[in-house]
């Protein structure tokens, strides 16, 4: 088996480079360990919004480049965030030419124009994939692919790189139990990150990855990665993640994730830990809330706290799926009590220790002042709200994980770099198993779709350059 191009991985990521590089004329393979017509993917679970730092994609590049160094608290690669943020409106149009549809979607005020993939998914509890944005382009992509003369080989599992002279060559596969050999002038790592991995959680991550929720599908693994690094490539940006807060019965109910989510009501109301004391600013939203929570000592340790007002306004706070009332109906229990000590016991937390925090919250609100807080709070979408009177209610929460932060470091035409440094020549690594775009101390997130979408074109048109004759050529 002889290929121009090979990805590991058939989500987004694998199936845009793949599709792109088709289209160029090379001879293209894309690598999928699940075995299913259909297999379960984070791309296929994806609400469909195509955004760069919560920014539109289709936003004025300068815009998009100074919110991804911004988001990054600077720790970005410069090249590489330029790459990204003048590639977005290119990337969408290239996706309408391959026969996706988009919807245009203001998901809130400072979130005009976002594109989303069509038909969205219903606002409902739990899963919803089957027929929505996400299902529908993947299998356009890959029918595009096949008419092109590509394939897809599922059940191919990758368990090496091949490197000689200092080049990635092809990979060593377990196709029907059987060890096989690929070649390939390219080599694109694309098998999303490393959530669904236990011990890659527990070494980058927390160390009680036990108990944090992997919000992805089944084959984020960090595959990729590890296949990368084990080869001499560069790997790095680790620490933070994409994810948000969720009910902590969504550990064991799959109803409870991808929604609903508590992201939104926490901005207005708190987050305690088992010392009944705010541990973040839940001002930063859901993504750094998430974050926050996976760092305590142990993170299902922690509660949302609320007044009845908080809980009432919920459905207007949230652009998704509203906790209230669908976290109940699909088996999330609301704690509840008449007066703030009940609550306390209820959930074991001191009740001395809750009532000081909830009088010191709501002094900060009647000053309109949150830097008298011990934590410091934000004040970035909405505004926290007075605890007004009973009943108070409580969720207990864990941390859900969608996108890992990290990976293979890439330059801006998606080409690995080696771990002595310089360019691993026949080796690209696209979407989320990249480093030098997101982290920072904020914990800033590009988009994983944008980096699917455009990292793999970039590495598709980049691989075309010197691939079936060896010389340089201009992608039209």
């Amino acid at each position: 088996m002889r290929y121009d191009l090979v990805t590991i991985g058939g989500g987004f990521s694998g199936l845009v480079s793949a599709a792109r590089a088709a289209e160029l004329g090379l001879k293209v393979a894309v690598l999928e360990a699940r075995t299913e017509d259909r297999y379960p993917c984070s791309s296929r679970y994806t609400t469909g919004v195509s955004n760069v730092m919560g920014l539109a994609i289709l936003a004025d590049p300068d815009v998009l480049y100074q919110a991804i160094i911004g988001g990054s608290g600077g720790t970005a690669n410069l090249a590489l965030a330029r790459a990204v943020a003048d590639n977005g409106k290119r990337a969408i149009d290239w996706l309408a030419a391959q026969g996706a549809r988009f919807i245009t979607r203001a998901l809130q005020k400072d979130q005009p124009g976002q594109k989303v993939l069509a038909p969205p998914r219903r606002l409902i509890a739990g899963l919803d994939w089957e027929g929505r944005g996400g299902d529908v382009v993947m299998r356009q992509l890959e029918q595009n692919l096949v008419k092109r003369g590509g394939v897809v080989q599922r059940g191919t599992q990758v368990t090496e790189l091949v490197v000689e002279n200092g080049a990635c060559v092809g990979v060593i596969a377990r196709q029907n139990g059987a060890s096989v050999r690929i070649d390939a002038r390219a080599v694109v790592i694309a098998d999303g990150g490393f959530a669904a991995n236990p011990q890659m959680v527990a070494q980058y991550i927390t160390p009680r990855a036990d108990r944090v929720l992997a919000r992805v599908g089944p084959g984020a693994n960090g595959d990729g990665i590890r296949l990368a690094e084990a080869a001499g490539a560069a790997i790095g940006g680790f620490g933070a993640f994409y994810g948000h807060v969720h009910h902590r019965a969504a550990m064991q109910n799959p109803r409870l994730w991808p929604y609903p989510h508590l992201d939104a009501v926490a901005e207005v109301a708190l987050l305690v830990g088992p010392d009944g004391r705010r541990f973040t600013d839940e001002g930063l939203g859901g993504v750094c809330q998430a974050n926050a929570i996976a760092r305590l000592a142990d993170p299902l340790s922690a509660h949302l706290i609320m007044d009845n007002a908080m809980w009432q306004a919920e459905p207007k706070l949230t652009t998704t799926v509203a906790a209230n009332s669908a976290m109940v109906t699909a088996g999330g229990a609301l704690i509840s009590a008449p007066d703030l000590d009940a609550l306390a016991a209820k959930v074991g937390v001191p009740a001395s220790a809750l009532a000081d925090t909830v009088r010191a919250h709501n002094e900060a609100v009647a000053a309109n002042d949150f830097a008298r807080l011990a934590i410091p709070r934000s004040v970035k979408k909405h505004k926290p709200m007075m605890f007004a009177g009973p009943p108070y209610h409580a969720v207990p929460l864990c941390a859900g994980i969608t996108g890992t932060m990290g990976g293979v470091v890439i330059d801006a035409q998606a080409r690995a770099q080696k771990r002595e440094g310089g360019v691993f020549d026949g080796l690209y690594a696209v979407g989320t198993p990249v480093a030098g775009l997101e982290g920072g101390p904020r914990a800033g997130y590009v988009g994983g779709l944008s980096k699917a979408f455009i990292l793999g074109l970039l590495a598709a048109e980049r691989a075309a350059e010197a691939s079936v004759t060896g010389q340089e050529r201009t992608i039209a």
